[in-house]
């Protein structure tokens, strides 16, 4: 049976990671977390270049092949992304607990 696409076009996080198992699992966990990885790595330099170019329409294309490499890498290793999020950033910045982060600039939160 032929999947059709998605009549909502807003996705919740926990949605979209359920959306990338979906359709790419099965090739994602024959090609394991290390090949995956390189993948995501071509992506941020993908997103890199994007970036120095100051391309909005390409920019959006590469962070969203970004978040989809990261969150098929979260898929082969098991890890639940809106949990995770939940439990490093649901109370505010994970150094200073603030909602708004008052660490020092020199330190990374």
């Amino acid at each position: 049976m032929t999947k059709t696409k998605r009549e909502d076009q807003n996705v919740t996080f926990d949605e979209f990671q359920k959306l990338i198992r979906d359709m790419y699992f099965e090739k994602d966990q024959a090609r394991g977390i290390p090949g995956t990885f390189m993948w995501l790595m071509e992506e941020v330099g993908e997103l890199s270049s994007a970036l120095r170019e100051d391309d909005k329409e390409n920019l959006a294309a590469e962070f969203a092949d970004v978040l989809a490499w990261l969150t098929t890498i979260a898929n082969v290793a098991g890890v639940d992304l809106t949990a995770a999020i939940q439990k490093k950033y649901g109370s505010g910045c994970p150094g200073c607990q603030e909602l708004a982060c008052s660490c020092p600039d020199t330190e990374k939160p």
